[in-house]
């Protein structure tokens, strides 16, 4: 029973300061499970309120001002555009609704003049995956289900352009968003014939066989991600599950993506950089009929933006996303 107990007691994962992962199955977490409620920002003028999907699933939204300002020369309301967005955490850390995201994406909504829906999805590994993508897929069908002007949420309804409906996220976040596109493309349709305008991919939480040179910035970080993988989807293949490698062999085909245009954003010293740098090119090469627009900042690391999203840096990824969602 001793050596049972000691064996419970090993830690399968960690990331100092963040989570340890036991495997009896215990979780620890030490950062970004707080949530913070929402709130009409003081500064930007955002408002933000809470709704449950589903006994699993809730959402964040986010109306700036410039849903009551916007007008066209008729006088009419302007609808503005919809950003269904994926926090990241390397499906296994933070809320949709901590105080990160909270302060990012009203400042994302503010700068964007878009409706932000941020999604809370069940995390790994007491939820391993597929829970996370499900759950997406489910807060999306929800976003989609208001398409013709009926629904439950009238910031969706009154407000929402569904031309210009767009799927993003960072990290694991932008891993979610690109198979939200991917399932809407290969498996079923939005409802009322929805369609996902653009997907936005900032440092994207992908994996692969072999080293890629980013990878070799930081090896200890490198193989922190690859076993991070293997925690939080344990029933997976590897590094080249399709989940976490959109290019392996046998993952669908990219040119099944249902949007026309994709941003990936990446930053120089992030051990992932190479990974969405393949991404962008197997899109380009794949036959996808789509654009795709490539965002690098120099210098800085994996989500710095989150760190501090007012500085030079983050302003111009932000900027980019703002131009993007409002085309």
């Amino acid at each position: 029973m001793a050596g049972s107990g000691a064996s419970d007691d090993e830690v399968v994962f960690e990331m100092a300061q963040l989570i340890r992962v036991y495997r009896s199955g215990r979780v620890e977490r030490y950062f970004g499970s707080d949530p913070v409620p929402a709130s009409t920002d003081a500064a930007t003028g955002v408002a933000s309120k809470d709704r449950a999907i589903s006994p699993d699933v809730a959402v964040r939204l986010y109306l700036p001002p410039a849903a009551k300002e916007a007008e066209d020369d008729g006088g009419r309301r302007k609808k503005l555009p919809i950003l269904v967005y994926f926090h990241g955490g390397g499906f296994c850390l933070h809320t949709a609704f901590n105080f990160v995201f909270h302060a990012y994406l009203t400042s994302l909504a503010a700068r964007s003049r878009a409706i932000v829906v941020s999604v809370e999805y069940r995390l790994a590994p007491e939820h391993p995956l597929p829970a996370a993508y499900d759950d997406s897929w489910q807060a999306l069908r929800w976003v989609a289900s208001h398409a013709t002007g009926s629904g439950e949420e009238p910031w969706l309804t009154d407000h929402g352009d569904f031309s210009r409906l767009c799927v993003g996220g960072e990290s694991a976040g932008a891993n979610i968003a690109h198979h939200m596109a991917m399932r809407a493309g290969t498996e079923t349709p939005l409802p009322h014939g929805a369609q996902i305008s653009g997907a936005i991919v900032v440092h994207p939480y992908f994996l692969g066989g072999g080293r890629v040179a980013s990878e070799e910035t930081d090896p200890a970080m490198a193989q922190s991600v690859v076993t991070m993988w293997r925690v939080v989807c344990p029933g997976t293949a590897g590094v080249d599950d399709p989940w976490i490698n959109p290019l392996a062999a046998g993952a669908p085909a990219l040119e099944a993506l249902a949007c026309g245009r994709a941003l990936v954003c990446l930053a120089e010293k992030d051990v992932v950089r190479d990974r969405g740098r393949a991404y962008a090119e197997g899109l380009r090469a794949s036959g996808w009929a789509g654009k795709v627009e490539v965002l690098e900042v120099p210098g800085q690391g994996h989500c710095f933006h989150l760190v501090d999203f007012a500085c030079a840096d983050a302003v111009a990824q932000d900027d980019a996303i703002a131009r993007f969602v409002n085309l």
